[in-house]
């Protein structure tokens, strides 16, 4: 993953109050212009990350809906 993409991910998840989200809700409104095979490709990039504590207050919580993976920020 390109270096800005994880500090932009980074200053998103630091300005995130502690709660549930959606991957595309931290890669922000472009998100809808990406192709699908992009989507598939950087969200499991950033599950990746997640699972190798980049983003230490970031856990996969094992769950889908509403068409992605839920995460959990917990601080």
């Amino acid at each position: 993953m390109r270096p800005e993409l994880k500090n932009r991910f980074a200053e998103t998840l630091a300005h995130r109050s502690p709660g549930t989200f959606h991957f595309r809700e931290i890669y922000g409104p472009d998100w809808e212009d990406l192709s699908i095979g992009d989507r598939v490709k950087l969200g499991n990039v950033f599950l990746r990350m997640v699972r190798n504590a980049t983003f230490p207050d970031v856990r996969d919580t094992g769950q889908k809906n509403a068409g992605g993976r839920i995460y959990v920020k917990t601080g």
